[in-house]
C-alpha cells in the first residue's frame, strides 16, 4: 500500500505535464500560424459627374492599396484594388454611371484574383486620372478617390462662350452702355477718376494681367462708346463687368446640414443661380459660376477660376451653421490680414477653410504656385475694396433679413485671397436655425436675397467703376 500510494501521484503528475505541454503547443501554434487575412469592406460608392471632371468615390473601413493604368483604342482606365472582395455595395457602382457623364461611358467590376478587385472604366475620351486616398474626415471613413480630368483642361472663358454666357445679345448696331449710364438711379462720386488713379498705383494692370493666365483675343477686348473724341479715340470707357459667383461646398462636401435635412450645398447653389440670372439682366454685367452643379471645387481652384476670367468681383455664397441653433441673421465677410474681427468670425473661417479636407483634395498634385498666391499676395487695396462692396451689399441684405452683425466682419477665409479681385463671403442665413432653414428653402426668400445682393453690387459699381484693364474684357 505505501508503494502504491507513492506511484499514483507520479502518474497524476505525468498526465498534468502532458496536459501543460499540449496547451503550450497549442498556444505556440496560435502565435506562429498566420491568421486569415481581413478583407476591407466598401461601405459606400458615389459618382460626381461635371464638365470640369468626374469624381468617383469608394468609401471603406480601412486604407487601401491601389494601382491603375490607362489602355488605348478604346480609351479605358483599369484600377486594381488590393485587400477587398467584391460585395453588393461595390457592384452598385455600375448603376451609378449616368448616360450624361462627360467622361465615363460605363464601368465593369469583378474579382480579379483573391482579395483583389478590378474596375475597368470605359471612357468617352482620353483623361488625366488622379487616384488618391483620403484619411477619415468629418462623417467620412477612409476614401479612395478617382478624379478623371480631361487631357485638355476646361478653360473658364471657353466654357462660358460655349454656353452663351460670355457675350450678350444686343440689338444690331447698339453698343453696351457706359458704366455710369448703366445705373440711372445712382451716380459716381465726383472724384471717381482720382480714386481710380490712386488704385491703379496699388494694382498695376500689366502686372495683374501676367498673373491671370493667357491674354484674351482682341475680339473680346472692351467695346468703346460710339461717341469718340479726337483721333477717333473713345471718350468714355465702356466694358463688361465680370462677376465670379461661388456657391460654397458641393459634391463630397455637403457643407452644413440643417435639422430638417437641408444641405447647405444645395441651398447656396439655388441662390447663386437666381443671383446669376438677376445680375445678367443688367446691361453691362456677366457672371461666371465656380460650380453650376453638385460637384466639389477646391478652395484654391475657385479663386483660380475667378482670376482666369479676370473677374471684377468675387462673391462666395454660404448658409451659416453654429453650435447653438438659436443663432440667426445674415452676415458679410471680407479678408483680414491681421486676424479675425471676432471669435465667431474666426470659428467660421476655420470651418469654411476645412472644406478641402472634407471635399477631398489630392495634396500631391496641389499647385504650389497657386498656394503661394493665396498665402502671400493679398493686398491692402483688395481688402479695402472688399470692405466697401461688402458694406453696400450688407446694407441691402438688411432690408430682407435680420443682420447677425451690423458691419462687415473679417477673417482669414482662404477663398477670399485673390490678390487682385475684391472678394466677399455672404452668409445668407443660419441653416442650423430651424426657422431660417425653412426660409432658406423658400423660393420667395431666395429670390429676395438674390435681388438684394444684386442691388448692392449695382450700387457699388455705380460709385466705384472698375478700372480699365490691360487686354481684358
Amino acid at each position: 500500500m505505501p508503494r502504491s500510494t507513492e506511484i499514483r501521484p507520479k502518474s497524476l503528475n505525468s498526465r498534468t505535464r502532458r496536459t501543460v505541454l499540449k496547451a503550450g503547443g497549442t498556444l505556440l501554434l496560435s502565435v506562429f500560424t498566420p491568421l486569415p487575412s481581413y478583407a476591407a469592406q466598401i461601405v459606400a460608392v458615389r459618382v460626381w459627374p461635371a464638365d470640369d471632371y468626374t469624381r468617383v468615390t469608394l468609401e471603406n473601413d480601412t486604407d487601401l492599396k491601389v494601382s491603375h493604368f490607362l489602355v488605348k483604342d478604346p480609351e479605358r482606365l483599369v484600377v486594381d484594388i488590393e485587400g477587398i472582395d467584391l460585395n453588393s455595395t461595390l457592384k452598385e457602382l455600375v448603376a451609378k454611371i449616368q448616360p450624361n457623364d462627360p467622361y465615363i461611358k460605363q464601368v465593369r467590376v469583378g474579382q480579379n484574383r483573391p482579395h483583389v478587385v478590378r474596375l475597368v472604366f470605359d471612357l468617352k475620351e482620353s483623361v488625366n486620372p488622379q487616384v488618391f486616398t483620403l484619411a477619415p474626415a468629418g462623417n467620412y471613413k477612409y476614401r479612395l478617390i478617382f478624379d478623371l480630368y480631361p487631357t485638355e483642361p476646361v478653360d473658364p472663358i471657353a466654357a462660358l462662350i460655349k454656353k452663351g454666357d460670355w457675350f450678350k445679345e444686343l440689338p444690331e448696331g447698339k453698343q453696351p452702355p457706359a458704366v455710369a449710364d448703366a445705373f440711372p438711379d445712382t451716380k459716381p462720386d465726383d472724384n471717381t477718376a482720382a480714386k481710380s488713379a490712386d488704385k491703379s498705383n496699388d494694382k498695376p494692370a500689366d502686372k495683374l494681367a501676367d498673373k491671370s493666365g493667357d491674354s484674351l483675343p482682341d475680339s473680346v477686348i472692351a467695346k468703346a462708346d460710339p461717341k469718340t473724341g479726337k483721333n477717333g479715340k473713345p471718350s468714355q470707357l465702356t466694358r463688361m463687368i465680370t462677376i465670379a459667383l461661388d456657391p460654397g461646398h458641393g459634391g463630397e462636401d455637403p457643407g452644413a446640414i440643417g435639422s430638417g435635412g437641408s444641405y447647405e450645398k444645395h441651398v447656396v447653389l439655388s441662390i447663386a443661380k437666381r443671383l446669376k440670372a438677376k445680375i445678367e439682366e443688367q446691361p453691362n454685367m456677366r457672371v461666371m459660376l465656380t460650380r453650376d452643379a453638385d460637384f466639389f471645387v477646391p478652395l484654391g481652384v475657385r479663386v483660380q477660376k475667378a482670376r482666369k476670367v479676370q473677374a471684377d468681383l468675387f462673391v462666395s455664397i454660404h448658409a451659416d451653421a453654429f453650435v447653438r441653433s438659436t443663432a440667426n441673421g445674415s452676415s458679410v465677410f471680407a479678408l483680414s490680414e491681421k486676424g479675425a474681427s471676432s471669435t465667431a468670425a474666426r470659428w467660421l473661417a476655420n470651418k469654411e477653410n476645412s472644406a478641402d479636407l472634407i471635399g477631398g483634395v489630392n495634396i500631391k498634385s496641389h499647385d504650389k504656385q497657386l498656394a503661394s498666391v493665396l498665402l502671400d499676395l493679398s493686398t491692402t487695396a483688395q481688402i479695402n475694396d472688399s470692405l466697401r462692396v461688402g458694406a453696400t451689399v450688407l446694407n441691402e441684405i438688411g432690408g430682407i433679413n435680420r443682420l447677425h452683425k451690423g458691419e462687415v466682419e473679417q477673417a482669414g477665409f482662404a477663398v477670399l485671397k485673390a490678390p487682385d479681385i475684391p472678394s466677399i463671403l455672404i452668409e445668407t442665413a443660419f441653416i442650423s436655425n430651424p426657422d431660417e432653414e425653412k426660409r432658406l428653402n423658400d423660393d420667395a426668400y431666395q429670390d429676395r436675397m438674390a435681388t438684394a445682393i444684386t442691388s448692392g453690387i449695382r450700387k457699388y459699381f455705380a460709385k466705384n467703376p472698375p478700372l480699365s484693364k490691360n487686354r481684358m474684357t
